[in-house]
């Protein structure tokens, strides 16, 4: 849908590590400028270290795309491994049948490969991504591999890749004979604002988006570079979920108000910050007892947001109805409705002088962080649809269940008997008099 609409070819801002989408930022140019000086001159070993994100992945496989025809390349992503995992994978990725053996053995075979390889002239280069998550017990047999010289030179490339921590594992006494190994250390930088705007519009090109006028306002851009904080991957995000609203709404062209309403999409503190603790199972309260969170809304919120809370609110009201036709019991004591009469309860059989019923106050303010359903779950147990119905009754200037005001008094139903248990059952009974 989002390809008819747009008229793309296909997706543009997939986080899939195609060379054609990389874009030739100043950093990333001298990032791969690096990494391919470093290896055809035979320097061993060559560092790229960046923030998670940014594309590295990408400017490796371009970097492997340019060397393929000129030297046999093996690619490691999987870095949480032993020391025989590691060696194992080279192997295996090398096409070496017999993979079994020890540290010491594996060495061995793999120093075969490379006498045995080297008549073909062609050179190995090892890349290893995700360095940082690699052990110190599997970097120092990286720093081993170095040794695997012919006399032609260094025959073994190695490039490691990774996010900072990489950089500070490398910084430790532990490895510092591998540190002095590495001459060359390439750094990818965020994107500026230019620079996005530029890798936005490359990304829709190479996508087949061929449209006379932008498909991002320049508000929008503007947006998404101070958000995504020029890092690719964040780019990435914003634009494909702007595309796939901007599709639903009709919006030929993606304007600042869809990025916002994206960026709220996309926080997930509000979510975190809205759910009250999850009230505590009670024995006494049968199966039939339903509790449904409904968040507070966030009154802050864009427009855009209203189409979504009517169909948030569409599916309240048809699980509610569901509940209410399957749920119905007669076995319980009534609930007792605002100014109505009371019927007196039996006369006690023990003894003695009978207890006036405590008062209850059937008032509440609402406090920071409260919902209706939060204060119906504390006064009275596990909130069902009726008692959350009768609430809603007694409080006619509550239009909407999600939206109550700190500060706000609420008038709660006054329950016959004491306790959660009486205090929901009654209500069932009630309604099923009805």
């Amino acid at each position: 849908m989002v390809l008819d609409f747009y008229k793309l070819q296909e997706l543009p801002f997939n986080n899939a590590p195609d060379p054609r989408y990389l874009y030739a930022s100043s950093t990333h140019r001298e990032a791969l400028a690096s990494l391919l000086y470093a290896v055809k001159s035979g320097c061993g070993f060559t560092a790229m270290i960046a923030k998670p994100g940014m594309g590295k992945t990408t400017l490796l496989f371009q970097a492997l795309d340019q060397l393929r025809d000129k030297a046999t390349t093996v690619f490691l992503f999987q870095t949480l491994c032993t020391p025989q995992e590691f060696l194992r994978a080279i192997l295996v990725d090398l096409g070496v049948q017999q993979t079994e053996g020890t540290l010491f053995e594996l060495q061995v075979k793999f120093n075969d490969f490379l006498v045995e390889h080297a008549r073909s002239g062609k050179p190995v280069i090892l890349v290893i991504d995700e360095a940082q998550n690699l052990d110190d017990s599997v970097l120092e047999v990286v720093r081993m591999l170095s040794n695997f010289q012919i006399s032609t030179g260094q025959f073994l490339q190695i490039v490691l890749s990774g996010q900072p921590q990489l950089a500070e594992k490398l910084e430790t006494p532990k490895l510092v004979q591998l540190r002095q190994r590495i001459p060359v250390v390439a750094r990818l930088k965020p994107f500026s604002a230019d620079e996005t705007a530029l890798y936005i519009d490359h990304r829709l090109r190479t996508s087949g988006y061929e449209q006379g006028k932008p498909l991002f306002t320049r508000s929008a851009v503007e947006l998404i570079a101070t958000y995504s904080g020029g890092i690719p991957r964040n780019i990435n995000n914003l634009c494909f979920n702007a595309l796939s609203l901007g599709c639903a709404l009709k919006r030929k062209v993606i304007d600042a108000d869809v990025i916002h309403e994206v960026i709220g999409d996309l926080d997930l503190k509000p979510l975190q910050e809205s759910l009250p603790p999850a009230p505590a199972p009670d024995p006494k309260v049968g199966s039939e007892a339903l509790a449904i969170v409904i968040p507070k809304a966030i009154s802050s919120r864009p427009r855009l947001s209203v189409a979504k809370a009517a169909v948030a609110s569409a599916a309240l009201i048809g699980m509610l109805a569901g509940f209410w036709v399957g749920h119905r019991s007669t076995s319980a004591p009534t609930v007792v409705r605002a100014n109505s009469v009371v019927q007196p309860p039996p006369p006690a059989t023990i003894p003695g002088p009978a207890k006036a019923p405590a008062p209850v106050d059937s008032t509440v303010q609402v406090h920071a962080g409260d919902t209706l359903v939060s204060i119906c779950t504390q006064r009275f147990g596990p909130c069902t649809p009726e008692l959350l119905d009768e609430i809603l009754r007694l409080n006619p200037s509550v239009v909407d269940p999600n939206v109550i005001q700190e500060g706000q008094m609420l008038q709660m139903p006054v329950m016959q008997g004491s306790g959660k248990e009486t205090a929901n059952q009654s209500l069932f009974a009630k309604r099923g008099e009805q």
